[in-house]
């Protein structure tokens, strides 16, 4: 299955057992940059269930959406997306928008503004971005400044502020990717990618030394040469 003619697909993350006309549902979200929308898709047969896209960064002067990352809440199953987007006209605070995809009655997701959040250097852009779901955390990188973090939740208590900010050096320039490697419950790496480099930064996913928002660096590796290191635990 393909889908075509959208206006330059940047990046997706797929949700599983998501309830859409009352049947558990995997869907994938797709963010199509410079058509300003999310574009949401059922698997695996790939048949629109959007309804022509889900408006994203609406009344703002930048909104070339970017990365994506699909938050399910545990205590309600409410599903969540959390959008980036690359304009130079950006803001310094806010730059991620957040919206609850919810089921119109018809077996369409429709996207629910629920809160603009996470501060920008100013510098590149932030275009990658993981969700921890077991732990409730989002991570965004900051191009060329670090590792963000704040709650996935946008009703946690703290929901807007930062609770980490990590990987401030060790990169050759772009911190370009990022991922969440779990190893077991609650543990694993978050891993970024050293673009430049050609290398993987790896730091503790269950923080350290008491602090679980503490993030050091534990090992930079080479995926061409250390792949055992990426086989599933």
């Amino acid at each position: 299955k393909v889908v075509r003619g959208l206006v330059r697909p940047n990046n997706v993350d797929v949700a599983y057992g998501v309830m859409l006309g009352g049947v558990k549902t995997d869907v994938a979200v797709v963010t199509e940059r410079y058509a300003h929308r999310l574009r949401v898709y059922r698997l695996p047969d790939l048949a629109p269930v959007d309804r022509g896209g889900i408006p994203v960064f609406q009344g703002e002067l930048a909104r070339d959406c970017m990365g994506v990352a699909l938050y399910s809440r545990p205590g309600d199953g409410a599903l969540f997306a959390i959008v980036s987007r690359s304009d130079y006209q950006s803001p310094r605070q806010g730059y991620l928008h957040q919206y609850r995809l919810v089921d119109d009655g018809t077996g369409v997701l429709r996207g629910v503004f629920v809160r603009s959040f996470g501060d920008w250097s100013g510098r590149k852009e932030i275009e990658a971005i993981a969700v921890d779901q077991e732990l409730g955390y989002v991570y965004y990188a900051d191009e060329n400044h670090g590792i963000r973090k704040y709650h996935a939740d946008p009703a946690a208590e703290d929901a807007d502020e930062q609770l980490a900010e990590f990987g401030l050096d060790g990169f050759t320039e772009d911190r370009e990717g990022i991922s969440v490697y779990r190893t077991g419950a609650g543990t694993g790496y978050v891993v970024v990618s050293n673009q430049q480099d050609n290398s993987f930064n790896l730091y503790p996913r269950e923080g350290a030394a008491g602090n679980a928002h503490a993030h050091p660096l534990l090992k930079r590796v080479d995926a061409a040469f250390e792949p055992e290191l990426f086989v599933n635990h």
